[in-house]
């Protein structure tokens, strides 16, 4: 899985050494993604019960999860990998934008379901990491 190890060179790692940081690393950005899906599950629920205020704080910390993610992006090393992840985020952003100014519920769909694709793939990162430092001890 050669994308998953680009993915990881997109936020920063480059050798063994920040590689074996990275699964750290690799744990934090699964922790956000997690975050980011539990985020517009929640912002999904208000909207179906009226909880506006409550939508709209769900929205917002979407939304600022979805900004550390960009801010992370390693564009010298992760190329155009990062540009494209950069662009989905931009493009999250507007969603759940959209999906708050108009209750929504289907953008926040569209959202979710792009969120958890990448988010499984992160899920294998830390055992990529593995098989890729033990291919250079080798």
């Amino acid at each position: 899985m050669r994308i998953n190890f680009k993915a990881m060179e997109s936020y920063g790692a480059d050798n063994l050494m920040s590689q074996a940081s990275v699964a750290d690393g690799a744990e934090l950005i699964q922790m956000l993604f997690d975050g980011l899906v539990n985020s517009i599950a929640e912002a999904q629920g208000h909207i179906e019960r009226g909880a506006i205020l409550e939508k709209g704080k769900s929205i917002t910390r979407a939304c600022r999860i979805v900004l550390g993610l960009q801010q992370v992006l390693d564009f010298q090393k992760g190329g155009e990998l990062a540009q494209n992840l950069n662009d989905l985020y931009g493009y999250f952003t507007r969603r759940l934008i959209y999906a708050n100014a108009r209750n929504d519920i289907g953008a926040l769909n569209e959202v979710l379901g792009l969120t958890s694709e990448i988010r499984k793939a992160w899920l294998e990162v830390p055992a990529q990491i593995q098989s890729n430092a033990s291919m250079r001890l080798q």
